[in-house]
């Protein structure tokens, strides 16, 4: 499924929504990606305190990828946040 965000709010929440459809704490996924649980924390609540660098360790440790799209493009299959 895909997961619109259009603000580093949203994505915190997508990946909060994420790990915890996986059923991981945060110190789980910081671990799998040599991430701090706090960091993991400050993502979920405040996106935009993350660097690109972490943001990208965040989605591996869950299995996600960044998808960049025209905001004109949505498919049927999105979900906005």
């Amino acid at each position: 499924m895909d997961y619109v965000a259009s603000t580093p709010e949203q994505l915190g929440q997508i990946l909060k929504n994420c790990r915890k459809q996986l059923k991981l704490t945060q110190s789980v996924v910081g671990s799998k990606v040599g991430l701090k649980q706090s960091t993991i924390s400050a993502i979920e609540v405040h996106g935009a305190n993350a660097t690109v660098e972490t943001l990208y360790k965040a989605l591996s440790a869950l299995g996600l990828q960044l998808v960049i799209r025209d905001k004109l493009s949505t498919g049927p299959t999105q979900r906005e946040w």
